[in-house]
């Protein structure tokens, strides 16, 4: 650990002639705004150590990230009964297709593409108006970065709204196999709340230490979620986190980790430590290219695939 700032230093390095590759997601206007030539990065230990480079103090859209954390509210909310409602199997189609839904009785396949992390909205929103779904979301989010600065852009979130019909067709389509229990577009407004979540890296790594320690945050000494329950959301996020570029992430990185279009990557190494990084540009699948490429560096640099050095 003692040499984990200059590894992270020396991906800074090799990273920095790169940076401004991919192309930034621009399907969300307020997206397409943000400048592609930005990079950061950040490590937070389990003995609570922070190590970090470039621009990983800038806040940015988490966007699909936002569903690591939807997905652990609502497991603490209705348990295994989750998955009654949305399935645990990689997609292999696009985040926001609807021909697999439609094949599969509107049971979304996974929590992390758009129509999975729709019913776990849905699941959150159970006794409250969607004001207080929001704010329950951002409440835990706060509490476990332990940083009351986080913030929704809304900004974001309208922009989400007035362009995301894809996401209001996958919403209907549930609806109309009684898979979504609220009206369409009060749980579309919590699920584009949801993806406006605004956090820089530093942010973001301290928010998901507790996957990366047995589900306790060890910074504070708060227990999250059990150990197992830990463990499935990080077999969730190695199988399902990269869309259909999940099993290439496995391959190169090694590591359990979700994406966001807003250029963000969010990875954990079990026992170690939670990693974010973020660069705008995207590849073909949605993922941040060069936020990729770093954290194939820092699992080759440091030993910390889960699948062995």
């Amino acid at each position: 650990m003692a040499d984990l700032q200059a590894t992270l230093d020396s991906i800074y390095a090799d990273i920095q002639p790169r940076i401004g590759e991919g192309k930034v997601g621009d399907y969300i206007p307020e997206l397409a705004k943000v400048d592609p030539k930005q990079f950061g990065m950040a490590i937070v230990t389990v003995d609570g150590k922070v190590y970090r480079v470039g621009d990983a103090d800038i806040a940015f859209s988490i966007q699909s990230i936002s569903k690591v954390f939807m997905l652990t509210l609502a497991l603490g909310k209705v348990g295994e009964g989750l998955w009654k409602r949305v399935g645990r199997e990689p997609s292999g189609s696009a985040f926001n297709s609807i021909v697999q839904l439609e094949h599969e009785s509107g049971i979304p396949r996974n929590p992390f593409i758009n129509a999975g992390a729709i019913a776990v909205s849905d699941v959150v929103m159970a006794g409250h108006a969607p004001r207080e779904a929001i704010g329950e979301l951002l409440r835990f989010v706060r509490y476990l970065a332990d940083d009351e600065s986080i913030t929704i852009d809304d900004k974001v979130a309208r922009s989400e709204t007035q362009t995301g019909y894809r996401n209001f067709a996958l919403a209907n389509f549930m609806r109309a196999y009684r898979n979504l229990d609220h009206p369409v577009d009060h749980v579309l407004g919590v699920y584009f709340h949801q993806c406006a979540l605004s956090m820089n890296c530093e942010q973001l790594a301290r928010a998901g230490l507790f996957l990366a320690a047995r589900g306790s945050n060890p910074t504070t000494g708060h227990s999250v979620v059990s150990p197992k329950r830990a463990r499935r959301i990080n077999a969730l996020m190695l199988t399902c986190g990269h869309y259909d570029g999940s099993g290439d992430f496995a391959y190169h990185v090694g590591l359990p980790g979700k994406s966001g279009v807003g250029g963000g990557i969010f990875a954990v190494a079990p026992g170690i430590a939670s990693i974010a990084v973020w660069s705008p540009g995207l590849n073909k699948v949605g993922n941040s290219q060069l936020g990729a490429a770093a954290l194939e560096m820092l699992a080759a640099r440091t030993g910390w695939s889960v699948f062995g050095d």
